[in-house]
């Protein structure tokens, strides 16, 4: 049927939306883009990350051997079987971040952020769809470091509470692209992205007991790890794949959850304001 208006049918005036309900083909078309953009470096975007995390679990089990084990919820880990999970889910949230985070600083800088800003799609569709491309890396990235470590650790890296591995890994990266999307919203440059990947984002990940059990620490180091946001991240993970955790489940889906809500309504808040990026 032709677009053109008929005769004597008044056209809408300006200013006026014409889409009034969700806009589901620019929703998928920018998703879409956002997914394209990252899948045609995957060679750097998938694989390249996913080696990373594989190859920090052959050095530490080479240089522990047999020996290793993890003292979790009562019950001694073999210490392979511990960092597994979360080196899977460090890999997600690292690259959560880093495809949110540079989606509209990119456009910023090359003078291309009219292309986000011109269609007709609604504040909250352009951040769902820049959301959903971060956790489609995020979760390409996870299951590609997770057949790996299958590969080398066989059963052991089989969850037992799947739901749980979707649902922290889903809640995690989430958290992390609406934190990229507030860095490219703020950011003006590469090297402030790269500021808050270096001084955020990557002592948060590594300092949340990823590599330990925060049990063994002093009672005060305890409660500064229960106040990293990734700490229970990685922990509901892992009792995806272990049955046991270093925290209540419960309260860390809470949090998380809290943040993600929280974080959500910031980035929309500042996407419809246009703050550093219509002016």
């Amino acid at each position: 049927m032709s677009s053109q208006p008929e005769f004597g049918q008044q056209l809408p005036e300006p200013g006026v939306p014409v889409i009034r309900n969700v806009n589901w083909g620019g929703l998928r078309t920018l998703y879409i883009k956002e997914v394209r953009r990252f899948f045609k470096v995957q060679l750097q975007t998938i694989w390249a990350p996913a080696i990373s995390q594989l190859l920090l679990m052959v050095v530490f089990t080479t240089a522990l051997g047999s020996r290793g084990a993890v003292h979790l919820g009562g019950t001694e880990v073999p210490f392979a079987a511990f960092i597994a999970p979360g080196l899977v889910v460090m890999g997600m949230l690292n690259n959560a971040f880093a495809n949110s985070s540079f989606s509209l600083l990119v456009g910023k800088i090359q003078g291309t952020i009219v292309d986000y800003l011109m269609p007709p799609l609604s504040t909250a569709e352009l951040l769902a769809a820049m959301v959903g491309g971060a956790v489609t890396r995020a979760f390409m990235v996870g299951g590609t470091v997770w057949l790996a470590m299958l590969l080398y650790l066989g059963t052991a890296a089989v969850p037992v509470q799947p739901w749980a591995v979707l649902w922290f890994g889903l809640l995690g990266s989430v958290l992390l692209s609406f934190l990229g999307v507030l860095t490219s919203i703020w950011a003006e440059k590469f090297d402030h992205s790269a500021a808050v990947t270096n001084f955020v984002v990557a002592p948060l990940a590594l300092l949340s007991g990823t590599f330990y059990s925060v049990e063994r620490l002093a009672p005060a180091f305890q409660v500064v790890s229960h106040a990293n946001p990734f700490f229970y991240i990685i922990s509901g993970f892992r009792y995806g794949f272990l049955g046991v955790a270093d925290s209540p489940i419960l309260i860390g889906s809470l949090v998380i959850l809290a943040l993600d809500v929280v974080l959500g309504f910031l980035c929309y808040a500042l996407l419809r304001k246009g703050w550093k990026i219509k002016n």
